[in-house]
């Protein structure tokens, strides 16, 4: 539990820094007294986050293979398989990217957008999506640090990035009067920033990172192919979820919308530790699958879940206590006001399933399983979440969208964490861990060892 709690609060602190400074981004956007820019934001971000998580879902392959690798005490390899890394992800980006570009007007219109808030979220994504290229060799590098136990590294990487935000959003967005567009040249300085600080701890201050070569690309294909696939695939349904619950709360109107915006920030704000608790995790079970270490892998996979439900418990309490004033920051009336409190009183509690998806994800997809990961998001994405919402908004409106999606997480979310822990309860050790040499200290005292 100490190990699981430390590398979840190094990532915690980083993720739920960068979050708040992005619902940062949108307060200081809906100052400018239009919720029209605010549900332009909304209907963007419902686009973006499938190419955001292509770029996880490549992250989470790139810490499963090299952590492996660091557990059987393999470490040259670990450095080539995360150089060769890095350019599957940018070069996969890139190619994502550009199609994103080039369909935008599109996918807003089928998200539910508009007129001139179409246009503008249109806008907004030609400008922010190419920066996720050098955004996910960023996000390769950050999981790299962490398959070898730098959760501080990992977490200076966003928190830097973070503190530039804070600092020049409100100067674009209101001081120059740059509107959304200042908002989303903020968001490209942000992920270069997070670029240049990824190559200087990985590369330059650690060398965890080799320079890629054709051969290491060759081997690493099979492998990391087998873990890349389904983790991206697990990583869209939360998108195409969103998506989908999108439409559904469109024809409620941009009020509603852009209470759907805050509540997407929000949510990552508030559960930064449950975000953070599925990265930190995956090498920490990565690690111990590698080295022999099972009854570290199973207490790792039940002190997550008792993670989870305690922080899960205590947000949900203050959030309920916040829910007033941040009806009041960010303007929202009517139906927008109804779609914040039902994520107060339902939606938060709901993350006590949630987190416990994750959990399970992470088990999957670094223990050699990612197709189960794949199977119970998609169930629950882009089975269950969609009737669900249709048929609570048929009753309570905007907010049954919120009631929708919680309860097919909760429904998925129990079962996944049962079925994962059976996986977990039999796993055998691999033949590779009988050669893997003695535990040796390291000095620097950033390191937090997982075996």
């Amino acid at each position: 539990m100490g190990h699981v709690t430390r590398m979840t609060a190094t990532g915690a602190l980083g993720i739920t820094f960068v979050f708040l400074v992005d619902a940062a981004n949108l307060l200081w956007v809906s100052q400018l007294g239009e919720p029209q820019l605010v549900a332009a934001v909304g209907f963007a971000y419902a686009v973006q986050f499938f190419s955001v998580s292509v770029a996880v879902g490549l992250m989470i392959a790139a810490t499963a293979v090299v952590s492996r690798s660091i557990g059987a005490g393999d470490r040259a390899r670990a450095r080539r398989q995360a150089g060769a890394a890095v350019v599957i992800a940018a070069s996969t980006l890139a190619v994502v990217a550009a199609l994103i570009v080039l369909f935008r007007h599109n996918l807003v219109g089928m998200a539910g957008a508009e007129g001139e808030t179409a246009r503008l979220a249109a806008r907004y994504l030609a400008i922010t999506i190419p920066s996720l290229v050098p955004m996910s060799a960023a996000l390769v590098m950050s999981g790299t640090l962490r398959a070898d136990g730098y959760g501080a590294k990992a977490m200076y990487i966003t928190l830097t990035g973070g503190c530039i935000l804070m600092v020049i959003d409100p100067i674009m967005i209101v001081g120059f009067g740059w509107g959304l567009d200042g908002a989303a040249i903020g968001l490209v300085l942000f992920r270069f920033s997070l670029l240049a600080m990824a190559v200087h701890f990985a590369v330059r201050q650690l060398n965890l990172v080799d320079r890629p070569r054709l051969a290491t690309l060759r081997r690493i294909g099979a492998p990391f192919v087998a873990v890349a696939i389904p983790a991206i695939a697990t990583q869209m349904s939360t998108p195409v979820g969103n998506y989908l619950l999108t439409i559904v709360m469109a024809p409620f109107g941009d009020d509603a919308v852009a209470a759907w915006a805050v509540v997407g920030r929000l949510t990552v704000v508030v559960f930064g530790g449950i975000f953070a608790l599925s990265g930190a995790i995956g090498g920490i079970f990565g690690q111990n699958y590698g080295a022999g270490q099972l009854d570290r892998v199973r207490s790792t996979y039940r002190d997550a879940l008792i993670f989870c439900l305690l922080y899960t418990l205590v947000a949900w309490g203050l959030f309920v206590l916040a829910v007033p004033y941040i009806i009041a920051a960010f303007g929202l009336t009517g139906q927008g006001a109804e779609v914040l409190r039902a994520f107060a009183v339902i939606g938060v509690g709901g993350f006590i399933f949630f987190g416990a998806l994750f959990v399970s994800n992470a088990a999957f997809n670094n223990l050699g399983k990612p197709g189960r990961s794949t199977l119970v998001n998609w169930i629950k994405d882009g089975v269950l979440s969609l009737p669900a919402a249709m048929l609570f908004a048929a009753s309570f409106g905007a907010a049954g969208v919120i009631y929708g999606q919680a309860a097919a997480g909760i429904a998925v979310g129990g079962l996944s964490a049962l079925w994962g822990w059976v996986y977990v309860r039999g796993l055998q050790a691999p033949e590779s861990a009988l050669d893997v040499p003695a535990p040796r200290p390291y000095p620097n005292p950033d390191r937090h060892r997982s075996r």
